[in-house]
């Protein structure tokens, strides 16, 4: 749950969807460092709800490499990936593909009871980004 919680503050909201979903886990010597939870939308394409790196394992690839996993399963299916407004986050994702799909007003504001502050950036909008199927 440690991991789950560094990509999303709310224990309420992890488990709406990783019930929902599918959970891979990606290890380093025996040793769990990152999380991604995928679950399947109504339209036939995939949401990328949850992409947690372990602190001590950032910047070495291995984001990336739990998205190409998940791209590799669902290579013909778009993927879309929901997040907030902060500047490295945005720029980590489109550095991988992905677009800018659409945006779901006060999300944050409205789904969780305090406010989130990423990189100075108050969260308000959910952005979702997208990567069209192969």
């Amino acid at each position: 749950m440690d991991l789950l919680l560094m990509g999303d503050e709310s224990k309420e909201m992890i488990m709406k969807y990783l019930c929902l979903g599918r959970l891979f886990v990606g290890s380093v010597d025996g040793c769990d460092v990152a999380v991604v939870v995928v679950t399947e939308r109504s339209d036939g394409s995939v949401e990328v709800n949850n992409l947690a790196v372990a602190p001590g394992y950032r910047r070495k690839g291995i984001g990336r490499m739990m998205l190409s996993h998940v791209e590799s399963i669902c290579q013909h299916r778009a993927i879309y990936i929901g997040t907030g407004e902060t500047p490295s986050t945005l720029r980590f994702y489109e550095s991988c593909g992905y677009r800018y799909s659409h945006r779901v007003a006060d999300f944050f504001t409205d789904n969780y009871p305090s406010p989130i502050v990423e990189e100075g950036v108050t969260l308000t909008d959910m952005v979702y980004l997208c990567k069209p199927p192969v």
